[in-house]
């Protein structure tokens, strides 16, 4: 099995104040690896490292090759981000949103001349997401889970090897965040393809997840299978709280009458 990140003793400050120490995982084709723990644990600023958006000590490997060496548009062809918010102020259409994906696959500004599977990958990815006949509406338009459909069919047109979620579904209905976990458990099945996800629902993070890794206080607690980072002491431990007992007790008020 081949690794597509490696992130080695990553460590991320602010001036003298250490946000994240000495963190290390790998994420290996076909895995989700969900990075999980409390507020303020640090798992925000490591998928801001590993997509070169802040500055960090350590390594990140990427395919074997450190991230720093990577130019942007190489990086963006195998890497992609889908955060929770989208700030979208141009009347766009769906489609030229979800053709921006194509960008680092072209020789210049704009030359989709150059691309020469563009527009297949663009026609694939609308028809994946459901947002083909919305095509040619503007994305001021849409609803929330419409717009994060359309920016995840911008990802799924760019065609990147790793797949960053920084809590994709937290603001979304539980019909759209079905429906963008249903769509990304598709999407990983693709050859040579990764996640890591930040998620704070526990549940859609063990129904969806292979791996975890368990942070706290900007450190690991511990790592591997979700089924055994999930551990009811694991998580008693960095949550303060008794997690499986409160989990159940929430989900049995839907137990039929």
């Amino acid at each position: 099995m081949s690794a597509v990140l490696e992130v080695k003793d990553l460590g991320v400050s602010f001036g003298d104040y250490s946000i994240v120490r000495n963190v290390s995982f790998t994420v290996n084709e076909g895995e989700w690896v969900i990075l999980a723990g409390p507020n303020g644990a640090g798992k925000s600023t490591v998928v801001n490292a590993v997509s070169k958006l802040t500055d960090f000590t350590g390594t990140v490997l990427l395919s074997g090759r450190d991230i720093r060496g990577i130019k942007h548009t190489e990086f963006a062809r195998t890497v992609s981000v889908l955060s929770q918010y989208h700030y979208v102020s141009y009347p766009f259409t769906v489609r030229e949103v979800v053709s921006l994906g194509r960008y680092s696959h072209t020789k210049g500004f704009l030359n989709s001349s150059s691309d020469e599977q563009g527009e297949e990958f663009i026609e694939k990815a609308m028809e994946e997401t459901g947002v083909s006949h919305l095509a040619d509406k503007s994305v001021l338009q849409l609803s929330g889970g419409e717009l994060q459909r359309t920016f995840l069919a911008q990802i799924f047109a760019q065609d990147p090897k790793l797949l960053i979620l920084d809590e994709p579904t937290n603001h979304l209905d539980l019909v759209y965040q079905k429906q963008i976990f249903e769509l990304i458990g598709r999407w990983i099945k693709g050859s040579g393809r990764a996640v890591v996800a930040v998620v704070h629902d526990l549940s859609l993070a063990k129904a969806n997840g292979t791996h975890a890794v368990l942070m706290n206080r900007g450190e690991i607690v511990t790592r591997g299978p979700i089924h055994e980072v999930f551990s009811r002491e694991n998580l008693n431990s960095v949550y303060q709280l008794d997690v499986y007992k409160w989990m159940k007790e929430m989900y049995s008020q839907w137990d039929e009458q």
